[in-house]
């Protein structure tokens, strides 16, 4: 099993999930606009404990079978402030996943972070297929995956 390590972008750093990520989490995912493209196991509306509950009791878990490696996101420029997240799973026809809180959508910075994560899982997991389902209707993220990372 490699866990996941800190990676870097131009402008952002991906840390390792952990439980104290949670309240940060709390705050910034329950929004519909982020939520309505995300599996329907998300719950709506998104309980007030919900972002612990997930890292408790689903992800964390989930790491150490070695079966997620899971990352928030962060400037560079404020390093203590999470920003989104993304992660990289084992499902046979889902292998990625992510959200960015909408005040940092739209600069390209998820694209960055796909970038970082896209080369972990080939270069360091040495995984030879990545697939990343999406909603149809999430434009922005299928436009993402339309790059060559």
């Amino acid at each position: 099993m490699i866990p996941a390590p800190t990676l870097e972008t131009p402008r952002l750093l991906l840390r390792p999930l952990e439980l104290a990520d949670a309240p940060q989490l709390q705050l910034l995912f329950p929004h519909w606009e982020i939520v309505r493209y995300l599996a329907a196991q998300v719950p709506w509306p998104y309980p007030p404990d919900g972002a612990y509950r997930y890292i408790h009791d689903m992800a964390l878990p989930s790491i150490e079978r070695g079966e997620t490696w899971q990352w928030t996101l962060r400037l560079k420029s404020i390093p203590n402030q999470i920003i989104g997240s993304i992660d990289l799973r084992t499902k046979e026809n889902d292998n990625r996943g992510f959200w960015l809180a909408l005040p940092w959508q739209r600069q390209g910075l998820m694209t960055e972070a796909c970038e970082a994560v896209t080369d972990f899982w080939f270069n360091t997991l040495q995984f030879p297929v990545l697939r990343a389902p999406k909603a149809v209707a999430n434009i922005a993220s299928c436009r993402i995956s339309e790059k060559k990372l």
